[in-house]
């Protein structure tokens, strides 16, 4: 069995690192193909480092997020490999253009985390989700709810509920970085006593919602840690936007870093979807800088709450949070990447 499998930003990077040993424990032969989606090396070439993974196969260096300029590349890199299928993961445009280099070859496609829907179609990750599941011969599902969206729609794929991959990394990964890192002491932080934020999304680093979602974090009791995106930052520096005095802006963190300070804060401030997942199983509460989620059994369970920008919302969400004393298990069980290679063996 002979996988060629396309990442191309930090989570991918993440979910493939047990997913990669899973797949090699499994017998099946993974070609890895990275689209340079994330270039900034504490956003791409840190992550192979400090996870362990072996640099990838192919790197199309193109250093952009443009699905169209993607395409070719994978294209050649799939005719050259002749898998017996391509996987995808998450719903990044490097998920979006591996999903169409697929289909335009006539190669089967995996696709990892199928099943997933904010119900907001103006987020560029929802349009690729839809894409991508339609376009799937078999879909890895997180969770029921996701395998009912998939069903209710009716797409056509083979579903398979495995849980996340996530899960497996996080629990890999979470002990390693607390007893490696630094972090908090070269930050002068003690565990509990402080938050961490991250904001990324296209949406949100718009100069007006960006000041306003600044403003909110302002507003948070203590010191608010924000490991800046290379386009937050440039926004800000751009548009001159105010960053209060508690809040902390730092360079992107390793994986290990992040990881490590995460884990440790009182609570998470954050638009990205997997952070939201990351925090409930560290559990941390976690507040959402979005009006809506693909996560939605974090909010059911009460560890994550939407507030969108409202300064006075995130403030008041920050100052309210506590994670549930008995939250139910979410996700699966941290082998998900084991039962992903389980199906992708069987295929050959």
């Amino acid at each position: 069995m002979h996988v060629l499998t396309v990442v191309g930003n930090r989570p991918q990077f993440v979910k493939s690192a047990p997913l990669s040993l899973a797949l090699s424990a499994a017998g099946v032969d993974e070609v890895v193909l990275h689209t340079d989606q994330h270039y900034d090396r504490e956003l791409s070439a840190i992550f192979f480092e400090e996870l362990g993974l072996a640099e990838p196969h192919y790197r199309l260096g193109l250093q952009t997020a443009e699905t169209a300029r993607m395409q070719p590349g994978i294209e050649d890199a799939i005719a050259s490999e002749r898998p017996d299928a391509v996987v995808v993961l998450g719903d990044t445009s490097s998920t979006l253009a591996g999903a169409r280099a697929a289909v335009a070859v006539g190669t089967p496609l995996a696709h990892v985390e199928a099943g997933l829907r904010s119900g907001d179609l103006e987020m560029p990750e929802e349009r690729a989700r839809i894409e991508v599941d339609r376009l799937s011969s078999i879909l890895f599902v997180p969770d029921e709810h996701a395998r009912r969206t998939l069903a209710d729609e009716g797409v056509r794929g083979r579903v398979e509920l495995v849980g996340d991959v996530m899960a497996d990394a996080t629990a890999r990964f979470r002990p390693l970085a607390v007893a490696r890192s630094t972090i908090l002491d070269r930050l002068e932080l003690a565990p509990g006593e402080y938050a961490v934020a991250t904001v990324h999304r296209e949406a949100n680093v718009r100069p007006e919602r960006l000041a306003r979602i600044l403003e909110g974090l302002g507003r948070v009791e203590g010191s608010v840690v924000l490991p800046a995106h290379p386009r937050t930052r440039a926004t800000v520096e751009r548009e001159r936007l105010d960053v209060p005095p508690t809040v902390c802006l730092v360079e992107p963190l390793g994986y290990l870093d992040f990881a490590a300070l995460a884990s440790q804060a009182r609570v998470i401030l954050t638009d990205s979807g997997g952070l939201q997942k990351e925090a409930y199983w560290y559990g941390v509460p976690c507040v959402t800088l979005r009006p809506s989620t693909e996560w939605v059994e974090t909010v059911r369970a009460g560890g994550n709450v939407l507030v969108d920008d409202d300064p006075d919302a995130i403030a008041a969400a920050a100052a309210a949070a506590r994670f549930p004393l008995q939250p139910p298990e979410l996700y699966g069980d941290g082998r998900a990447a084991e039962r992903i290679a389980q199906v992708l063996r069987e295929l050959a």
